[in-house]
């Protein structure tokens, strides 16, 4: 059965290959023109799912080029799961290595953004913390907090300003040219029904990449400091809570508040 499987797929997707012989019509004979029809809805589909997935990837390129890059991307790599919405999530890694969009090194990057969207949105719910619910901590004893981030929280570092690329090209800020080409860190994030995309302050990512990996707060500030001597310990907690990244805290001595 895993055979045949592997071969129907082959087939699939690669017009060049043969109709499996255990694929047959009503007449015995092989159907090979409803296959070609089916194989083409297949691709087409498929093609569709990583336009609705990388709108503002397919604006910077436009249509037509988008279309020849998204079928050679699923002619190389077909679905592995049977949860659509998590294809395309090596989009990104396709482009770097797709020659015609050299001349754009920040694209891979927007898709990364994007596919980072749609595994926010997907992501489990979870209620985020407030200012209020920080008031009665002991101010001796912040440096000991642990953070528990919300499960949508995704993080996509840049070398470009991927966060302004990508919202001129979804829509979200008007299209003009960019004076300041400095990389940008984006935080992604649905702390409830909407999707949020923030740029990060310099060495936020690193702080939520050690809060993650369950690093106190003052483990994590220095971390951070280390990365990038332009880090704010109060502007980054300010907006870790604005965006709604924090669902738990903990003490130190108290790793279940």
């Amino acid at each position: 059965m895993i055979t045949q499987q592997s071969e129907f797929a082959t087939a699939l997707f690669n017009p060049q290959s043969a109709i499996p012989d255990n694929v047959t019509s009503h007449t015995t004979r092989q159907p090979v023109k409803r296959f070609a029809v089916y194989r083409n809805n297949v691709v087409v589909g498929l093609i569709n799912t990583l336009k609705a997935k990388f709108p503002a990837t397919e604006r910077i390129v436009g249509e037509e080029f988008f279309a020849a890059m998204a079928r050679i991307f699923v002619a190389t790599y077909p679905p592995r799961s049977k949860i659509l919405h998590t294809y395309g999530d090596d989009f990104a890694d396709f482009i770097v290595a797709f020659e015609p969009a050299a001349e754009l090194p920040y694209l891979a990057d927007v898709a990364r953004l994007e596919a980072a969207r749609t595994r926010a949105y997907h992501a489990a719910d979870a209620e985020p913390l407030t200012a209020a619910a920080f008031q009665d901590t002991d101010a001796d004893r912040v440096g000991s907090m642990r953070f528990t981030l919300h499960p949508s929280l995704q993080i996509v570092c840049s070398h470009h300003p991927v966060v302004t690329i990508w919202s001129m090209n979804a829509g979200e800020w008007p299209l003009g040219p960019i004076d300041d080409m400095q990389a940008e860190d984006a935080l992604v994030i649905r702390p409830g029904l909407d999707v949020l995309v923030r740029t990060l302050p310099p060495g936020g990512a690193a702080f939520l990449y050690a809060l993650a990996r369950g690093s106190r707060l003052d483990e994590a500030a220095a971390h951070a400091t280390d990365r990038d001597n332009r880090f704010d310990l109060t502007a980054n907690i300010a907006g870790l809570i604005a965006s709604g990244a924090v669902t738990h805290f903990a003490l130190a001595e108290d790793r279940t508040s």
